[in-house]
């Protein structure tokens, strides 16, 4: 029955103040009878705008309508179609800004949660399917995949479902990629990307940790020496960026992919971890994307006073929105219409504050955003003992560095069309190692397109 309520079912969350001290999940996922009153708002168009927004082509009506009728394992099998991650995009995706944008109840309301939706489904998947995975019949193709992150483990997956010999190697000791080192423990557990990740190995697929490409092999040997018909080059952009401005080399100054990195890959905020990790009394983080609202919702949990300094107001704030809820209701200040000039430190060379001007919007730039401006006279400093600069990541310059003839961007990134073929023939690429960064679900886009290229190329070796 067609639910009329103009408002999304509140998503169930823990209360900030006990969440400033853990690291369990924050929004909680709904329960089955919420799920099919959410599920109960969708107008079931016929045009499915929907989908427009859905990098990897969901079928988004369709897998709720499933939830509706109470049938959950029914619109987990719709989703697990076409995705290979359901339980982590239904989690970190963007939906405001891709396929809930499109649904017809957002014009005088609120969109139906897709996002809320496709998290309960892949959860109640996992709590309830039976263990075993009927291997797809193979076709006699080897494909080598490098780099376990989205993009990787999407074009493995969906090679996996085709028949191929699907090998993933990944340079960390994990598998996942930004999944496991990037997004934290209290937004995306890490028993859920393992989840995942075990279900394409089911499906055949083979993880080699520790296997750095370009040192261990180079993208060459993958294919003269191990024998690969093809290889995908999914290695992300995990090279930070930094100011250039004076005292970033003093001691607690970090960039985020490190800090993030220590904090949830290697668990360093347990209290028995081996791993170190520099807990700032003040931390100020620098930068405003979803990165930054990580890295310092971690900081505020190891205890720091924080406060996230961004060049734009709160309009231009490009994390996404609950993100930003969350770490107001956190306790985390905003210094916005600010930017560092200069890390200040003491004889030592300790940070002890970040020099900032204030700024206000000018002209728009080319991307259309309305260019910050320094205001003269304005400077200011904040205390810190701690700086954390999240102002996005670069490709890695390893495997351009090593793949003689592959095409590369005026900023290291792979050249690559949008079917993911590059300059060399049989390697193809995909996500943020053609784009930069960008979000989980656009980088696994790529990696499915890829697959399919991939499938075409080797039909046409035959």
């Amino acid at each position: 029955m067609y639910d009329p309520r103009p408002t999304k079912y509140p998503m169930p969350v823990q209360d900030p103040e006990r969440r400033r001290n853990s690291f369990g999940e924050v929004a909680l996922g709904y329960d089955e009878e919420t799920a099919v009153k959410e599920a109960s708002r969708c107008l079931h168009c016929k045009a499915r705008p929907c989908m427009n927004g859905c990098p990897v082509s969901v079928r988004i009506p369709d897998f709720i309508a499933e939830i509706a009728a109470g049938n959950f394992e029914g619109a987990y099998g719709i989703i697990a179609e076409t995705s290979s991650l359901p339980a982590v995009c239904g989690r970190v995706c963007p939906q405001e800004k891709q396929c809930e944008k499109f649904c017809v109840r957002g014009g005088k309301g609120e969109p139906v949660g897709i996002g809320r939706l496709e998290r309960f489904a892949a959860d109640y998947h996992y709590a309830h399917a039976k263990e075993g995975t009927d291997l797809p019949a193979r076709n006699g193709h080897r494909v080598a995949v490098v780099g376990s992150g989205p993009a990787g483990l999407a074009c493995a997956g969906e090679l996996a479902k085709r028949g191929c010999e699907v090998t993933v190697f990944e340079a960390l000791h994990e598998a996942g990629g930004v999944l496991m080192y990037g997004i934290p423990e209290f937004r995306l557990p890490k028993e859920i990307v393992e989840r995942e990740i075990g279900r394409l190995r089911s499906l055949g697929v083979k993880i080699e940790t520790d296997s750095v490409i370009g040192r261990l092999y180079t993208v060459e040997e993958l294919k003269t020496e191990l024998g690969f018909e093809a290889v995908f080059l999914g290695t992300g952009a995990g090279l930070p960026r930094f100011m250039g401005i004076k005292g970033e080399g003093a001691k607690g100054v970090f960039s985020a992919n490190e800090y993030l990195t220590r904090a949830n890959l290697m668990k360093a905020y347990e209290e028995d971890s081996e791993t170190p990790i520099y807990r700032g009394k003040r931390v100020a983080v620098v930068g405003g994307g979803n990165v930054a609202m990580d890295a310092a919702r971690m900081a505020r949990r190891l205890g720091a006073e924080v406060t996230i300094v961004y060049r734009r107001g709160m309009e231009e704030l490009p994390a996404r929105r609950e993100e930003v809820e969350h770490a107001k209701e956190e306790g985390i200040a905003f210094r916005l219409l600010a930017n560092p000039v200069e890390i200040l430190t003491d004889g030592d060379n300790n940070a002890i504050g970040l020099k900032c001007v204030e700024m206000e919007l000018g002209q728009p730039d080319g991307s259309g955003r309305r260019s910050p401006v320094a205001r003269v006279g304005s400077e200011f400093t904040i205390e810190a003992d701690c700086v954390i600069m999240a102002l996005g990541t670069s490709p890695n310059p390893l495997i351009r560095a090593t793949t003689e003839g592959l095409a590369t961007g005026p900023h290291g990134e792979i050249a690559a069309d949008e079917e993911g073929r590059t300059s060399l023939e049989g390697v193809f690429a995909g996500g943020d190692a053609v784009t930069g960064s960008a979000t989980v679900i656009l980088a696994m886009g790529a990696g499915k397109r890829a697959a399919e290229s991939i499938i075409r190329y080797l039909k046409g070796r035959k």
